[in-house]
């Protein structure tokens, strides 16, 4: 009898197994289910609908019509558009390179065992977690020419007399946005930073200062390999982020003066919502969207082969 039970027994266990496994790919799937129908929804769809914009004469207050390649064929005499690249190039390298460097000071600071750290790292975050549009409003307050707290400041110390000026001339404005940015952004970068800083074993810094190493060659040969990783992680949002600016310039300059000021995506919200050009604007967006997936796709493939060498 105990053997005849043993032997039952066996085929119970095989089948219940077999159902385990069975279900592991439904259960999988019914996981994966939410985030699918949202991607499905907010960016499979839209960009369905994008694309078709882009081949239609499509005015804001019209019906559309079919024009083919004409919204595309249209972008080389865009002057409004092919000014935006050049601005929002250089916004981007300078955003990038002055956020980096104003992140590692932060971080040398606040990753330091001394007391009032946790301070520091609190207070470089806290501008993060304050929308790029209110953070904006915030700067314009300050640093308008009718009731600007900063006039009063500089006029005070006798740094300067009467108004700045601190949207008055294209590169007053881009200066303005620039430090408005690094106020808003860099508490991300040092978060990040520090979290790289932290994973890598302390050991390792022993071992080469008994060894005799100094304080960069412990920088190039221990910090810079562990924060590689990290580091292109925060190159490639940086780079992004800056290239879709939008909300800063839209608030704090409107594009101005003499729409120097005017970024990719500022030009593709004009071209929809003041020129009421829907199609062209669509087109833009396809164009843009084309140029982001390349350029990311470079920076990968250029950070995994210095990985591998």
């Amino acid at each position: 009898m105990v053997t005849a039970t043993t032997t039952d027994a066996a085929p119970r266990r095989k089948s219940r197994a077999g159902s385990q496994q069975t279900n592991r790919p439904l259960t999988g799937f019914l996981l994966v289910l939410p985030s699918a129908v949202i991607v499905l929804l907010l960016f499979l769809v839209p960009l369905v609908v994008l694309l078709f914009m882009s081949f239609q004469d499509w005015p804001l207050l019209g019906s559309p019509t079919p024009n083919g390649f004409s919204n595309y064929a249209a972008i080389g005499g865009n002057q409004v558009f092919l000014g935006a690249i050049g601005f929002t190039l250089l916004y981007t390298l300078l955003a990038t390179v002055v956020i980096f460097g104003v992140s590692f000071v932060l971080v040398a600071i606040s990753n330091s065992p001394r007391r009032g750290a946790r301070f520091y790292r609190t207070a470089f975050f806290l501008p993060y977690v304050v929308g790029t549009a209110a953070a904006a409003l915030i700067w314009y307050a300050g640093v308008n020419d009718q009731i600007g707290v900063v006039n009063e400041i500089l006029n005070r110390l006798g740094i300067a007399a009467g108004n700045f000026g601190f949207l008055d001339t294209p590169g007053k404005a881009l200066f303005t946005t620039l430090t408005l940015v690094v106020w808003k952004f860099v508490g991300f970068q040092v978060m990040v930073l520090l979290v790289g800083l932290q994973s890598v074993p302390a050991e390792l810094y022993e071992a080469a200062r008994t060894d005799g190493a100094s304080t960069m060659q412990r920088l190039r040969y221990i910090t810079m390999p562990f924060l590689r990783p990290t580091l292109a992680l925060l190159f490639i949002l940086s780079i992004t982020g800056s290239l879709l600016a939008f909300d800063q310039f839209l608030v704090l300059t409107k594009g101005g003066p003499d729409n120097s000021t005017i970024t990719l995506v500022y030009a593709i919200y004009n071209e929809a919502f003041q020129s009421l050009n829907l199609g062209t604007a669509a087109a833009l967006s396809v164009a843009l969207l084309v140029a982001l997936v390349l350029l990311n796709g470079i920076q990968l493939l250029v950070l995994r082969n210095r990985e591998k060498a």
